[in-house]
């Protein structure tokens, strides 16, 4: 949520464009994240990465969500997470050059951590005899998943009616802060 802070608090209108996008996004992409887990988890009643590994093996539907959710949650162009953190560091930039060049690393090291979860628990050799029995998806969490991934996938293609929806807003926020009380 780094992200939704500094689009905020660099006070210029793509970034905190950006960060309501973010917001909304984070509700897609968290979500379905921990939906992801919590299938994972129902099903071995572990919460350990060691685990897990080779799930793509027997689960390809879930392990498709939960690549596709990570690639959102690390910026992949296309998906929500995208559209809110390019609209942060572009904002961010046209104020701060250095301020946005760390906003970048971030991300790199976000989108690191998210790469090396999932080469860990999807891919890989089955680690653990009880991940070759599990079932994938069911048709209530493949349907849930499916939604979620929607919603992720307009905003990162079109975001153009959400950006205009807040566009009033921000604009009269800025320009209420831009009056001093003093």
């Amino acid at each position: 949520m780094g992200f939704v802070t500094l689009g905020f608090f660099v006070f210029e209108t793509r970034a905190m464009e950006g960060a309501i996008v973010q917001m909304v996004s984070h509700g897609f992409v968290s979500g379905a994240l921990f939906l992801c887990v919590g299938v994972l988890y129902d099903r071995l009643h572990s919460r350990k990465i060691s685990t897990y590994g080779g799930v793509i093996k027997v689960m390809p539907v879930f392990a498709f969500f939960i690549v596709f959710f990570a690639m959102a949650n690390a910026g992949l162009p296309g998906t929500s997470g995208f559209v809110g953190e390019f609209l942060v560091i572009l904002g961010t930039f046209s104020v701060n050059g250095w301020y946005a060049a760390i906003a970048a690393l971030t991300l790199i090291v976000g989108a690191a951590y998210t790469l090396w979860m999932v080469k860990r628990v999807v891919f890989g050799p089955i680690q653990n005899t009880q991940v070759a029995e599990l079932k994938d998806l069911d048709r209530r969490e493949f349907g849930m998943l499916l939604l979620l991934a929607g919603g992720v996938l307009i905003i990162g293609v079109w975001p153009a009616p959400l950006l205009e929806v807040m566009a009033a807003s921000v604009n009269q926020l800025l320009a209420h802060l831009a009056v001093s009380k003093l």
